[in-house]
């Protein structure tokens, strides 16, 4: 396939809500293209689209996928996203890499709240999008209320270019009213249609829509809007320009209707990508960093040096690393050296590919404009920058993903397994980078954080395809703390005889608590050598080995002052163990006699909810013990913030989803610690008794 002129070249992505038909209208455009001879099915696992074992068995999306096609001298690269909200990250992503966006609409369900999510994501990146209505052949499929559904959730003018002749079973063509034509399918969806008359019964509402679209139209151009004021005709040239004009410049947003796997409206889908998408050449330069001093520079597609960015990365187990990039400037062959000044790392491209899913079609040069993949690439990452000139770098700047928001304690089921299960864990947050791992240094758990319940189940679902290791997962423990509230004194003697020499250690230690976060503090007050300066240090140790478990519920003991202020020793059977023991023993004794207390995390939550749900999400909030802080009114709902617990929002992620319909966000951080109401430390301290 030749890129020809940058101009011919459409990078479009395909977005919203897992169901609506992503990929199988995707297959169906490869099928028109000619790029496949047959329409590849999600449901029965031929698609050439979602290749991955996983996605296979669940029926999803996971990862973005790119297909680049030929179609009437144009260079198209459509990239399809995943829709479900633990994957969503992925989609943002994607996003930073094209110029344009179809929005599918489900005529059935219309719009959902992912697909209101990765809407706002193609407005961060002020994407040109067009709207195809799905699923017109469907039990209670409604175009027009889809229409209505749209204008609400997006607070935009949909447009419609094509209506539905007929619905539901009697679904059977479009009229197009850009030429006033209209089109009937035939049962079968590899078929050719036909142009037929405009039914009557549509003639009004063909009328009503026409008009629509003709002073949508006019309001592009002056001289547009004199000809329709004075009732002349639009030329179909016209026609085209302004609904161009109006779609690259968001003045409105064309909406396209048909039917997926009947293979109905496809091929104008395609036509609309085409003439209404903006090229590389129309899009706002990419802006960068320059290597050497940060400034901002903008990357021109007429630039020579080559400048690209890698915007998703796959682990296959047979072919390496995959790096999927899209180049910015300049043109690039196979078998040169590239730098890396992320890394300032020299990388060599020996192959080059572009993309039709799982398929890779090998390629000599690539250009400004393109999408294409390079494989084995040693030191690149997602987000990585590559360029041809290393005295001219620059970095363009990375996606900022949501945080995980939710984790969980990961444990291999054979302890054999640890370092595979550790491997195959970092390998996949170079493909997936909504993974967090991380050792919880208190309870030495391995925490897993990903974006929901889907996402960790995918996570371990690959690591055992993948590498053949299989774990469990559990809630992880919350890191709960210790302190002391109250001053107290008391002795700690060890001593033991049981035939030639003995052990003998005996301090007198003082416990205060200290300011929070100062963390431990040992004085040495020892006058006079009643305890020898060389089993000073074994005392120090005792206690801070003691502190790691507490006394009160096995927690670390934080924030508070030992003193050492007496004891005594015995020339021959004292030892730096029996110190330690000795002092271990006066800790657990003097701790419980200085009012100790459980401390508990306390997170910063933010959280993003539709208008209506707000006093549902704060009453919740409040049950959980949470403090709100402020409530701010957003464009689309209200942003929530609030100090919680973190013990109550383990498992927030589905709450409020369930809450909000799925339309809540939320992120957490963690914020200090404070001192735990008495209920929740009684219920601790009975959970750790009976865990010992």
């Amino acid at each position: 396939m030749q890129a020809g002129e940058i101009k011919n070249i459409r990078n479009v992505a395909f977005i919203s809500h897992g169901g609506a038909g992503k990929t199988s209208l995707i297959e169906t455009i490869l099928f028109n293209a000619k790029a496949t001879n047959r329409i590849g099915s999600v449901d029965n696992g031929t698609s050439i689209m979602d290749f991955d074992p996983v996605e296979i068995s669940r029926k999803i999306t996971i990862n973005p996928k790119i297909s680049t096609i030929e179609w009437n001298k144009h260079l198209l690269n459509l990239v399809d996203t995943p829709g479900y909200a633990n994957f969503l990250h992925e989609t943002k992503a994607a996003l930073s890499a094209v110029g344009g966006a179809v929005v599918i609409a489900s005529a059935i369900s219309g719009i959902k709240a992912e697909t209101e999510r990765v809407w706002k994501f193609s407005e961060e990146f002020d994407l040109a999008k067009l709207i195809f209505v799905n699923k017109m052949d469907k039990e209670r499929a409604d175009f027009y209320r889809t229409l209505g559904d749209i204008e609400q959730s997006f607070n935009i003018t949909p447009i419609p270019l094509y209506l539905p002749i007929g619905k539901e079973d009697n679904f059977k063509g479009i009229v197009d009213l850009t030429r006033m034509k209209a089109y009937e399918y035939p049962s079968e969806p590899t078929a050719e249609f036909k142009e037929v008359d405009i039914p009557a019964d549509m003639e009004g509402n063909v009328e009503k829509y026409r008009n629509k679209l003709l002073e949508a139209i006019s309001e592009t151009d002056d001289t547009l809007i004199e000809k329709y004021l004075e009732g002349e005709e639009f030329s179909e040239e016209e026609i085209f320009m302004g609904i161009r004009e109006a779609t690259i410049s968001k003045r409105f947003i064309p909406v396209i209707c048909g039917s997926a796997t009947k293979n109905v409206g496809s091929k104008f889908l395609l036509e609309s990508i085409i003439n209404f998408m903006p090229s590389p050449l129309q899009r706002e330069q990419k802006e960068a960093k320059t290597k050497d001093t940060g400034e901002t520079m903008y990357l021109n597609p007429n630039d020579n040096d080559f400048v690209a960015y890698v915007f998703k990365t796959f682990i296959d187990p047979f072919s390496g690393k995959l790096s999927i990039f899209r180049v910015y400037s300049g043109e690039i062959s196979c078998d040169t050296d590239l730098y890396n000044p992320n890394k300032n790392e020299m990388e060599k491209f020996t192959q080059l590919y572009l993309l039709q899913g799982k398929n890779f079609i090998k390629t000599d040069s690539v250009k400004a404009g393109q999408i294409a993949m390079v494989n084995k690439l040693k030191f690149t990452d997602t987000f990585d920058t590559l360029c041809s000139n290393k005295k001219k770098s620059c970095i363009i700047p990375p996606v900022e993903l949501p945080e995980p928001v939710l984790s969980f304690s990961l444990v291999p089921k054979s302890k054999e397994d640890e370092e595979k299960v550790s491997t195959g864990l970092h390998k996949l947050m170079e493909e997936d980078l909504g993974i967090r791992i991380t050792r919880d240094e208190q309870t030495n758990e391995l925490i897993l954080s990903g974006m929901g319940q889907m996402h960790i189940e995918v996570v371990t679902e690959k690591l055992k395809k993948k590498f053949n290791v299989d774990v469990d997962l559990k809630t992880p423990k919350v890191p709960y703390k210790e302190t002391v509230k109250a001053s107290a004194k008391g002795q700690g003697k060890y001593k033991k005889q049981s035939g030639g020499r003995g052990q003998y250690g005996d301090v007198w230690i003082e416990i205060e608590p200290n300011e929070r976060g100062a963390g431990f503090e040992f004085i040495d007050k020892i006058v006079g050598g009643v305890i020898p300066k060389g089993y000073i240090p074994a005392v120090e140790k005792g206690i801070r080995e003691a502190a790691t478990e507490g006394v009160l519920a096995g927690y670390p003991m934080i924030d508070f002052k030992v003193t050492l202020y007496d004891g005594s020793y015995h020339s021959v059977d004292s030892s730096e163990m029996a110190f330690k023991i000795a002092a271990s023993m006066a800790f657990k004794k003097v701790a419980m006699e200085a009012k100790p207390v459980l401390l508990e995390p306390i997170v910063n939550i933010d959280i993003f909810v539709p208008e209506e749900t707000v006093g549902t999400v704060i009453g919740d909030l409040n049950s959980r013990r949470g403090r709100i802080q402020n409530v701010e009114p957003q464009t689309t709902g209200q942003h929530i913030s609030a100090e919680v617990p973190m013990a109550e929002i383990l498992k927030y992620a589905p709450d409020l989803r369930s809450m909000t319909g799925g339309r809540g966000m939320f992120t957490i951080e963690f914020s200090h610690y404070e001192e735990a109401p008495s209920h929740i430390t009684e219920k601790v301290k009975e959970e750790a008794g009976s865990n010992k």
